[in-house]
């Protein structure tokens, strides 16, 4: 394997993490905000859609791919799933 694919893939794995985390907890946090003010609750929800489909469009990019790929759902999974709480 040349080093260049290894180095895109902990790389890959480092920016999932990194933006994979942060992605989880606005999702998870953002129904129990929602229940005491549903503005915050709503602004958290989004975010955690934002920073998914960031996080998503850095990982195919690093591997080369294109945007417009049906991977982009995953980033947005942990929205789509906390809707169900938030709305």
């Amino acid at each position: 394997m040349k080093i260049e694919t290894v180095q895109r893939w902990v790389f890959a794995v480092i920016l999932i993490h990194i933006g994979g985390s942060p992605t989880l907890a606005l999702a998870a946090y953002s129904p129990h905000l929602e229940n005491t003010k549903h503005s915050s609750g709503v602004g958290l929800w989004v975010m955690s859609g934002v920073v998914g489909l960031v996080t998503t469009a850095g990982v195919l990019l690093i591997h080369q791919r294109s945007l417009l790929s049906p991977w982009l759902l995953v980033g947005a999974l942990p929205m789509a799933i906390s809707a169900f709480y938030v709305f």
